[in-house]
């Protein structure tokens, strides 16, 4: 039996399946509120083991699932044998076996590749410390539907070198993108990673220099979970990566923002970009749904 198809990174797929999955999604989105049946899986088992709390992850997966006439099942440590002990590799063998397709948010990324390697079915990353590739699919979707196509522009990702800056550095070299990284210092993405994609990602200290030009701004919390008690220090260090109208008008006059959610509006964002009319941040959380769900059409046609 072949080994089954996973999505730990994007660089688990190739560009043109990456884009495929967004030409996917969007009609998955129209179909959505068209109000066409996407009953495509029934009877099939999507297995959800969160090790990290959520909201949108949480929803969008069940709901998808629903609307793909599966079932989800919602597995916490508290409740499951993974929170006893149970070693990660015999925990996998044992829920894929029962289940069709399993995403897993969690801490260290080991725990996803350790799950994968003994998965007898398909693993979606959705969130580990490293990365959050389904994120990015968001993200793509939404500016793809806004602006078109995303390669050739220039994003610029302001705020703490995290899991969302590492995975927008994969997205640049599989969507064919350039991007600018404002941080402060020590608070840098990987090195291997900045090394890797030198071509194409670049790094400052100075969010006015990142942001002049960009086409696409984005940002994240300053202190993401498990951070919680740095979050004072944090917030004076970053105190000038602020994403606000003041750093939005060195962007291009079309320039769109974007926010993984949820916001301190505030700290890493203004609550004015927050609550604007034509922001696409709203449209960004949507499209978790409709990308996971062309991402686990994928996954599942292709077992």
């Amino acid at each position: 039996m072949a080994s089954p198809r996973h999505f730990l990174t994007l660089l688990d797929f190739s560009p043109a399946e990456l884009q495929g999955l967004i030409t996917r999604a969007s009609e998955m989105k129209r179909a959505h509120r068209a109000g066409d049946d996407q009953r495509r899986f029934p009877g099939k088992v999507l297995g959800m083991i969160f090790a990290k709390s959520s909201t949108r992850t949480r929803v969008s997966f069940e709901a998808g699932m629903a609307q793909l006439g599966g079932h989800a099942m919602f597995l916490s440590p508290q409740d499951t044998q993974l929170g006893r002990g149970e070693p990660i590799e015999d925990s996998a063998r044992v829920i894929s076996s029962m289940v069709d397709i399993v995403m897993i948010r969690t801490f260290g990324h080991d725990i996803v590749e350790r799950f994968a390697a003994c998965s007898s079915v398909p693993v979606i990353n959705a969130l580990t410390d490293d990365f959050h590739p389904c994120q990015l699919l968001a993200d793509i979707q939404t500016w793809t539907e806004h602006r078109g196509p995303v390669a050739g522009k220039t994003a610029c990702w302001v705020g703490d070198g995290n899991n969302m800056c590492q995975s927008y550095i994969n997205a640049a070299r599989q969507f064919d993108f350039q991007l600018r990284i404002a941080c402060p210092p020590g608070f840098e993405p990987r090195s291997e990673l900045l090394a890797a994609n030198r071509d194409r990602v670049e790094l400052t200290h100075d969010p006015v220099t990142a942001v002049r030009g960009a086409d696409l701004v984005v940002t994240d919390v300053w202190a993401s979970m498990g951070q919680e008690a740095e979050q004072k220090t944090r917030a004076r260090q970053f105190a000038p990566y602020q994403v606000n109208e003041a750093l939005m008008a060195h962007a291009a006059s079309d320039a769109l923002y974007m926010h993984c959610l949820p916001a301190h509006r505030g700290e890493e964002i203004s609550a004015g970009l927050m609550d604007a009319a034509d922001t696409v941040i709203w449209d960004e959380a949507e499209n978790r749904l409709h990308a996971q769900k062309a991402l686990m059409e994928f996954l599942l046609q292709n077992r």
